[in-house]
């Protein structure tokens, strides 16, 4: 596994409090897929090739472990007895459960999906698999930290490091533990079965768990492969970064003044750590690194403002 993945990847930000906060802390943001620019990311479309039972169980059982967790949590919050505590949100979990499948068989006499040439067999399965898709996704709320493979991208530099005015911070996988990166899927397909589902949730599929993750967490579509990206998971906010930072690089038009504030923040952090520029390959569209030499940057910053008489000296007037 730790064979297939990437030496190093990188993170393109913009200049901001949390993007300081991440580089002084050696910490990474895990967002919500809810945030996230493409609306479709994380949000599969569950396909129904299962009979009416198997959707009944493969709903009962999503919600009945959502609603167990939530109802444990917060008695265990409330320092109630654990025994009772589990008790209690295993019969809310069942009852919960046993409601939303009577719902919806009711749902399904409504006379509008007769209308429409759907049996009531048949609108009961609609309704149930819209769920499923509903209630699936309510269960992955883990935090996506993204990342590529490439530090000079034109396009990634545009749309994620401020139109090049930002920064690239790159990281190693060189922390023990081996930290685990997963690679993102181009594939565009975006269907997800419920007989999946039914193999990983109802059976403990170990195989069809990971392809289940992998269809939920990692499916792109197929325009957005020039990120090449690469991501972790965690819970939501910022988490300690499992990876290794070990350079910088900063964009076309970000300002000096940043680049100042940032190297001076970061110079003494390890021994082994670089910072560079982004520079336009001359006759080409293509983006180069270029290493920042320390001494650079320090010879102009920080400045200090004076005026005109504070530089030459006081004005006098000659009267010859």
């Amino acid at each position: 596994m730790h064979g297939e993945q990437p030496q190093k990847v990188y993170r393109y930000r913009t200049f901001s409090e949390l993007t300081l906060d991440s580089l002084c802390l050696d910490k990474l943001y895990f967002a919500n897929p809810n945030s996230f620019n493409d609306p479709m990311d994380c949000q599969p479309t569950i396909i129904s090739d299962s009979g009416k039972q198997d959707l009944q169980a493969i709903l009962y059982e999503l919600i009945k472990r959502r609603v167990s967790s939530e109802a444990l949590s917060s008695l265990n919050k409330a320092q109630f007895n654990k025994d009772v505590a589990k008790d209690y949100s295993v019969q809310l979990a069942n009852k919960t459960a046993s409601k939303a499948l009577a719902d919806i068989a009711y749902y399904a006499t409504n006379p509008d999906y007769d209308e429409n040439n759907m049996s009531v067999e048949d609108a009961e399965c609609w309704i149930l698999t819209c769920d499923i898709q509903t209630e699936l996704l309510k269960h992955y709320d883990k935090g996506v930290c993204c990342f590529s493979s490439a530090p000079d991208s034109s396009l990634l530099w545009s749309h994620y490091g401020e139109q090049h005015r930002g920064l690239c911070i790159g990281y190693s996988l060189k922390r023990k533990p081996i930290p685990t990166l997963h690679k993102v899927d181009y594939s565009g397909d975006r269907c997800l079965h419920t007989s999946l589902i039914a193999r990983a949730i109802l059976n403990n599929d170990v195989l069809a768990k990971k392809q289940l993750d992998n269809a939920v967490l990692l499916r792109k579509a197929t325009p957005w492969k020039y990120e090449s990206e690469w991501r972790l998971f965690d819970h939501v906010g910022l988490n300690d970064s499992p990876l290794e930072m070990v350079d910088i690089t900063f964009g076309l038009r970000c300002p000096s003044s940043i680049i100042h504030t940032v190297v001076n923040a970061l110079k003494d952090r390890v021994e082994e750590f670089s910072f560079f520029r982004i520079t336009q390959k001359r006759g080409s569209y293509e983006l180069q690194r270029e290493s920042i030499e320390l001494g650079e940057i320090a010879s102009y910053y920080p400045r200090v403002s004076r005026s005109g008489i504070e530089i030459y000296g006081p004005i006098t007037r000659d009267h010859s």
